[in-house]
């Protein structure tokens, strides 16, 4: 199945579940029987999602910290680091600020609305779990990663992943280890690949899964998802287009000192790739041709700086997951303090290194800032079966906006060290 297919049917599967859920909800029939029946199809792929997400993780992180630049390259290879993480957490920032202004789910009447469809208990207690301090989240970022993988502590697997990985690449550099470090990493990059192939399998299952979660969602909540849905989509388009447009031209006038436009219209092809495919991985070796032949950056560098960002730098996420972050806060009636607000863009931060370039990513880190805000499976399930429905059309723009991001800090890293071929 081709993804644009795939892409086509989960729209198509949506629509219908849209459909089919707003007559059932309008007719006011009783649903416990459809529901009964249909909605372990859509649970089946929230569970499938659950399985794979933490070796996606894990395998993606320590692959893309092992590839860390050798010594001769270390410190480009930490301005390149650096941008990303800087740009990650100015998207999670940005991402927070757009979910706290459109703030989907409040409002008087869309609680009220919450509070009659949605079975809300031990929701104080789930409030002052998600409100955790700083410390707390630290601390727990440092656990014996066997437990945190049992456990499921996504900060600790990220944190032991990255830690491993750079780890691997320091003694690779050893003789005596080199080539059994270059097997194990090869071991490493075949195990995750078999994992993103049974990603494409759940990917293949996922219009089935989609279906059944709309529809037995807009039958159980009717009208009142529309107004989330709308703020959700418009939040984060906006946020993204500010980040290519605005933020990401703003830094390459500033630090460059150049036409930033014209670098976009160069890397046009690279965000078109991105848009249609969904996918960071599969946009690459487009990102690379142009790196070379358009912007006549080094092979050095974007040989090394843009298959990293294709697996850790992920603004377009960064500005995604806020915005379900605050629709679930407000379905469930946890409170957002300033503390909870700055966990939330720290763990987005996190979180959004561990996408590994795959279609549909952000669909599984979406678990990890879930979790982190202590809901139950079952509310977990329900935003995830929300979020699944316009997922497809969010994640073109998202991968857009994560392949612009890792051309521009390429070509800015460059231009900064002298890497780009001004005469050619």
């Amino acid at each position: 199945m081709s993804k644009k297919n795939l892409v086509l049917q989960v729209f198509i599967a949506f629509i219908a579940g849209l459909i089919l859920g707003v007559v059932l909800w309008l007719t006011k029939v009783d649903i416990t029987t459809y529901v009964k029946i249909v909605s372990p199809f859509g649970q089946v792929l929230v569970a499938m999602l659950k399985m794979i997400v933490i070796p996606v993780i894990f395998l993606s992180l320590i692959d893309g910290a092992a590839s860390v630049p050798t010594k001769e390259f270390g410190k480009i290879g930490i301005k390149v680091i650096v941008w990303y993480f800087l740009t990650s957490l100015f998207a999670a920032v940005l991402g927070s600020v757009l979910a706290m202004g459109f703030n989907p789910g409040s409002g008087e009447a869309q609680k009220a609305a919450w509070k009659t469809l949605i079975n809300t208990q031990n929701t104080s207690e789930i409030a002052s779990k998600a409100n955790n301090s700083l410390t707390d989240v630290f601390i727990s970022m440092f656990q014996n990663p066997f437990k945190a993988l049992a456990d499921g502590n996504f900060l600790a697997i990220i944190v032991f992943s990255i830690a491993f990985g750079l780890a691997l690449k320091m003694i690779s550099e050893r003789a005596e280890y080199s080539t059994k470090v270059k097997t194990l990493l090869e071991i490493i990059d075949v195990a995750k690949e078999a994992i993103f192939k049974i990603v494409d399998w759940i990917l293949a299952y996922s219009p089935i899964g989609v279906f059944a979660l709309t529809s037995v969602n807009f039958a159980s909540y009717g009208s009142s998802l529309f107004g989330p849905y709308i703020k959700l989509t418009i939040g984060v388009v906006l946020g993204i287009v500010a980040m290519v447009l605005i933020v990401y031209p703003l830094m390459m006038a500033i630090t460059l000192k150049v036409n930033p436009f014209k670098v976009l219209m160069k890397i046009k092809e690279p965000m078109l790739t991105a848009f249609v495919t969904r996918s960071s991985a599969a946009a690459l070796p487009v990102s690379l041709r142009v790196a070379k032949e358009d912007l006549k950056i080094n092979e050095n560098i974007s040989s090394f700086a843009l298959p990293l960002g294709s697996t850790i730098n992920m603004d377009g996420v960064c500005i995604h997951l806020p915005m379900f972050a605050i629709l679930a806060a407000n379905m469930f009636g946890v409170e957002v303090t300033f503390v909870s607000l700055s966990v939330l863009v720290l763990t987005t931060v996190l979180a959004s290194v561990g996408a590994g370039g795959v279609p549909g990513g952000s669909l599984m880190l979406l678990f990890i800032i879930l979790q982190n805000m202590k809901l139950s499976p079952d509310q977990i399930a329900i935003i995830v079966g929300l979020a699944l429905g316009i997922n497809p059309i969010l994640d073109m723009f998202e991968t857009m906006n994560n392949v612009t991001g890792d051309i521009v800090c390429t070509y800015s890293v460059a231009k900064l060290s002298g890497l780009v071929d001004e005469e050619e």
